[in-house]
C-alpha cells in the first residue's frame, strides 16, 4: 500500500507529437515542473524521460506512471503514431522505479475528468448531467482517442479504455459518402481516425478537393485549420465543418454505447483551438442526430476540455493508485 501512495511521483502524458512530464508532490496538489518535449527530437521514450529528469535537477522519484497514445496490452508497446517502442519492465528496471504504470492516454484523461474546474470546461449545447452516471470522452489530436469513466456504488471511479478511434466511419450525406469512398480508396479502411484527427483534417480537405474537383494544396493540419478559421478558404472551411460533423457522429455513438448521461467530454488538441466557432459547428446537431434517440442525446451535456495544463498528468497519477 505504501508504494501506491508514495510521493513524489514522475508522471507523463505521451502523445504522437508531444511528450509531457511533471512531478506530483502529493495527492492534493496539481502536478508541478511541467515540461513538454517534442517526441521527434528523442530516439526513445527513455531518452525523453532522462532529458526531463536531467533538466529538473531533483532526486528521481521512486514511482512513475504515464498515459500513452497507444493500446496497452502486455509488456511491450509499439506506438501507432510514433516510432517509440519499449518494454514496460525494462524501463522500470533501467530507471530503478519501485512501480512503473502505463495506461492509455485517454484512460489517464478519463481519470482526471472529475477534477476539472468549471473554468476548464466550455459547454456545447444544452443538457444536464446525471450525478453518478457514466462519463464519455473523445478527443482528436495526432490520433482519435476514446474512453469512458464509470462509477461503482461506493463512488469509486473506473476508467474504461478502448480503440474507438478505429471504428468505421459512416456518412450522413451524399458528399460525405463520396469523401469516405475516397478515403477507402486511399487507406482501405476509412476509420473515424482517418477523418477526425490532425492528419484526418488534411485527409478530409484533400478528399473533399477530389470530390469537388478543386485544388487542395495544403499539407499540414495547422495550415488547414488556419485557412478554415480565416474564412477565405472555402474548401478548408468545408473540410473543418465535415470534421466537426464526423466528430459529432462519433461522440453520439459513444454516448449511446456507454450511456454517458454524466456528460460527454471532448479532449485533444484540435477542438480547443477552434474557440467559440466550435459551438456554431455541426457538432451538436450531429451528436443528437440518432433518430428515435435524439431526445435521449439532447439531454446529455457536452463540454470541450480547455485546460492550460494537461489533465492527463493528474490522471496518470491516479492510475498509479488504481493499479
Amino acid at each position: 500500500m505504501e508504494q501506491k501512495t508514495a510521493f513524489p511521483r514522475l508522471v507523463g502524458d505521451i502523445g504522437g507529437t508531444n511528450a509531457r512530464f511533471a512531478i506530483c508532490e502529493s495527492a492534493d496538489t496539481p502536478p508541478s515542473h511541467v515540461a513538454a518535449l517534442k517526441g521527434e527530437e528523442f530516439p526513445t521514450l527513455q531518452a525523453a524521460m532522462r532529458s526531463y529528469l536531467d533538466r529538473l535537477g531533483l532526486p528521481q522519484p521512486r514511482n512513475c506512471a504515464i498515459g500513452i497514445a497507444n493500446p496497452v496490452d502486455g509488456d511491450h508497446l509499439q506506438m501507432t503514431n510514433h516510432t517509440w517502442g519499449f518494454s514496460i519492465e525494462a524501463v522500470r528496471q533501467e530507471f530503478g522505479f519501485d512501480r512503473f504504470v502505463v495506461v492509455n492516454d485517454f484512460v489517464a484523461l478519463a481519470l482526471a475528468l472529475p477534477a476539472l474546474k468549471p473554468s476548464e470546461l466550455k459547454p456545447v449545447g444544452g443538457g444536464t448531467a446525471v450525478p453518478g452516471a457514466t462519463l464519455g470522452l473523445v478527443g482528436a489530436g495526432t490520433g482519435l482517442g476514446v474512453a469512458s469513466l464509470a462509477f461503482t456504488r461506493k463512488g469509486e471511479a473506473v476508467a474504461v479504455g478502448g480503440e474507438g478511434g478505429h471504428v468505421s466511419l459512416a456518412p450522413a450525406t451524399a458528399e460525405e459518402a463520396a469523401v469516405i469512398a475516397s478515403l477507402q480508396r486511399r487507406f482501405g479502411h476509412a476509420s473515424a481516425e482517418r477523418a477526425v484527427s490532425g492528419p484526418g483534417l488534411v485527409n478530409l480537405y484533400q478528399a473533399l478537393g477530389e470530390v469537388r474537383q478543386q485544388a487542395a494544396p495544403l499539407q499540414e493540419p495547422a495550415a488547414v485549420l488556419s485557412a478554415a478559421m480565416g474564412g477565405a478558404d472555402v474548401l478548408a472551411a468545408a473540410a473543418l465543418d465535415m470534421f466537426c460533423a464526423f466528430l459529432g457522429s462519433v461522440a453520439g455513438n459513444l454516448a449511446l454505447t456507454v450511456a454517458a448521461r454524466g456528460g460527454l467530454y471532448i479532449g485533444g488538441g484540435i477542438v480547443p483551438r477552434m474557440g467559440e466557432a466550435f459551438a456554431r459547428s455541426p457538432f451538436r446537431e450531429r451528436f443528437e442526430a440518432k433518430g428515435r434517440f435524439q431526445g435521449y442525446l439532447s439531454q446529455i451535456p457536452c463540454w470541450v476540455i480547455d485546460a492550460q495544463q494537461s489533465p492527463a498528468l493528474l490522471g496518470a497519477s491516479r492510475a498509479l493508485d488504481a493499479a
